[in-house]
């Protein structure tokens, strides 16, 4: 053993005086008698010795100079070498990612087992070493700055929490290796189990980092893909894959259900290091939002990893918006605005029958035609050629360039400029049930409105009267009519996500906030200003549920799901030191070369503190003056103190 301040121990010499104290005068205990007339001669004899007398046995004594001695070699800060991984400038990197939670180091979690391992790391630092902890999750985050006081790294150690993401590693490294600047002893340390992902990609010039490994088992079954798929007016399908990563086969079972309400499972047996797809050959028929999977699996099926044992999606259709085109002078400018538009799927039909197919469509366009009897769908109605029982039609209007946006607030017309548009003829058109939301000085030149339980939109002239297909406006104003139509979903998400990735949002044009709760009730509101919005908290596995707010109300909800479908965290087997090829070299494998310092001062300290109460209770039980019950019950305890008092 040795000691890093031996100076220290020059704190001795206050035993000296504290000896001396208990030489300069006698302790006395004050006891009530009846008189002090035979005492005189006694305390006239004391008067006239020496103010000094001979050290004796006390107990007070014995304590007080073994507190010092502890406090002393405490400040002298004794300690052994021990080895470890690494010293000088380190940066250790602390994988936190969800193939960490596997539960097969000794019935524990990987990262507990990867924490008590820092741990170590810290508590054999030499005192000139710098650790810089880095927690490496679904986002690589610097907890300290390089230092070298051991509190702050064992309190970062406290608060680490693992995530149920993917690590990022490329962000890490790189966030290590420019701790190597003016460093002369510089060392990157990964505790981790290996699954590193593409960072092996990594510019050559980062130092190879020492790889201390966690893990010991590769048994692990997971979910590895949920999705479901339909086409417009038809039921999902659904298609599941679960994949064993173990070495043995495992018999598992697929439970699904349905808006939390089990309706079918399926199961089946699956050879070590394979997959098994799971078709369900049957399309869902039944009505449903949200659908979760759930695997089961024998007793004597080995599974590490619990993460991935559930999955989870929403309804997924193609929203294609099919489309029934008819016109009469064969627009091409109409005609394209219509197929450039995504998930419209348009069908042309012949103008000479004026009879409409039987399918039913989700939008009749006709342009300066008019079929004999008027369908029940929605309707975008341009230059009608007479009059029907829904609308009118009036006199001709005289060409003019004042057009004017008169319902801003309508969906149809945001973002819509027409300040430079002209028109050289339009009809009037009477349509009561319709909102004018685009006018001239005359009339209206675009009407909008509810009718019948039907939405109908009209343009009341020919396209190519106008300066309208020449204008920017012409796109945003044909895209804005097949939303309103048609709305599209908030998110676009076919797959869902993965932990950690970015959700945009594009609320719509009316909404007022965006409120996201997720699968453990935490609750997220959004502004909605009219631009996209990003939402960034996808950390948890499960279903999110996606709400518009308009003037304080719900008016859309939509679901979302974030999934664990990442095969480098599902496949849990430790990677071995050969795999971890890191900026154009191998990972080095900590073979505990170098030596470090393991201190005892803070037990000696804490010793220290135990004496120093014992000390003050024995203090204390002395200044008590004595009774005649407890002098009575003294002397029978100790008879030969009466003796020596009748002798003197």
């Amino acid at each position: 053993m040795s000691f890093l301040a031996p100076a220290a121990f020059a704190a001795l010499a206050i035993a000296i005086p504290i000896l001396l104290l208990y030489m300069l005068r006698l302790r006395r205990r004050e006891l009530l008698i009846s008189s002090t007339f035979l005492w005189r001669q006694v305390v006239q004899d004391t008067e006239a010795n020496t103010p000094w007398q001979r050290l004796r046995r006390n107990l007070l004594l014995f304590l007080q100079l073994l507190i010092l001695l502890l406090l002393v070699l405490a400040l002298a800060r004794p300690f052994v070498t021990v080895p470890t991984i690494s010293a000088g400038k380190i940066a250790l990197l602390l994988d936190a990612s969800a193939s960490m939670t596997a539960t097969d180091v000794e019935g524990a979690a990987r990262f507990d087992a990867a924490i008590e391992q820092a741990r170590q790391i810290v508590n054999n630092m030499n005192p000139r070493d710098r650790i810089s902890l880095i927690r490496v999750a679904d986002v690589a985050e610097p907890l300290t700055a390089y230092t070298d006081d051991k509190n702050e790294l064992r309190r970062a150690l406290d608060r680490l929490t693992v995530s149920h993401g993917a690590g990022d590693w490329d962000t890490a490294l790189t966030l290590a290796a420019a701790g190597a600047a003016g460093a002369e002893n510089f060392s990157i340390v990964m505790i981790t189990d290996g699954g590193l992902g593409a960072a092996g990609g990594l510019p050559a010039n980062i130092p190879q980092p020492i790889y201390a490994p966690i893990g010991a088992s590769a048994d692990n079954v997971a979910i590895t893909a949920l999705a479901t798929r339909a086409l417009a007016g038809q039921p999902p399908q659904l298609f599941a894959q679960v994949t064993n990563y173990g070495a043995e086969a495992a018999e598992i079972s697929l439970v699904i259900r349905l808006d939390d309400v089990l309706r079918l499972s399926r199961s089946g047996t699956i050879p070590p290091r394979s997959q098994l797809p799971i078709p369900f050959e049957e399309p869902i028929s039944e009505p449903f939002e949200t659908l979760s999977a759930a695997l089961t699996f024998d007793n004597d099926v080995n599974d590490f990893l619990a993460l991935d044992n559930r999955a989870w999606t929403v309804r997924n259709e193609v929203n294609t918006r099919r489309v029934y085109y008819v016109s009469q002078t064969g627009n091409l400018f109409l005609e394209q605005a219509l197929r450039s538009l995504p998930g419209v799927y348009t069908f042309r039909g012949n103008v000479e029958n004026k009879r409409l197919p039987a399918e039913a469509f989700d939008l009749y366009v006709f342009d300066s035609w008019l079929p004999n009897t008027l369908p029940a769908g929605d309707m975008l109605l341009i230059n009608p050629p007479n009059s029907t029982p829904l609308f009118t039609l009036g006199a001709l209007l005289e060409a003019t360039d004042e057009i004017a946006v008169t319902a801003a607030e309508s969906p149809i017309t945001a973002f819509v400029d027409l300040d430079e548009m002209s028109l050289l003829q339009a009809r009037e058109l009477n349509a009561p049930w319709a909102q004018p939301l685009i006018e001239a000085p005359e009339a209206a030149v675009l009407l909008a409105g509810e009718v019948n339980a039907r939405q109908v939109a009209i343009l009341p002239f020919d396209l190519r009267d106008s300066n309208l297909p020449l204008l920017i406006a012409y796109p945003v104003l044909m895209a804005n009519l097949i939303d309103w139509f048609s709305p599209a979903d908030i998110v676009a998400l076919p797959d869902g996500l993965s932990v950690g990735d970015v959700l945009l949002v594009s609320p719509p044009l009316l909404a007022d906030s965006l409120r996201i709760t997720a699968p453990d009730g935490r609750v997220t509101e959004l502004a909605a200003d009219g631009e996209r919005l990003a939402y960034t908290d996808t950390g948890q596995l499960g279903l999110y549920r996606l709400e518009v707010l308009q003037v304080g109300e719900v008016t859309q909800t939509q679901h979302f799901a974030v999934n664990l479908f990442a095969t480098g965290e599902s496949d849990i087997g430790p990677r071995p030191q050969a795999d971890l090829k890191l900026g154009g070299g191998q990972a080095a494998v900590a073979a505990d070369e170098q030596l470090g310092l393991r201190e005892f001062w803070s037990l000696l300290a804490l010793a220290a503190l135990l004496l120093l109460v014992i000390e003050w209770v024995v203090y204390h039980r002395r200044l008590q003056a004595p009774t005649l019950l407890r002098a009575a019950s003294s002397g029978a305890r100790f008879p030969w103190r009466r003796l020596r008092s009748s002798s003197a």
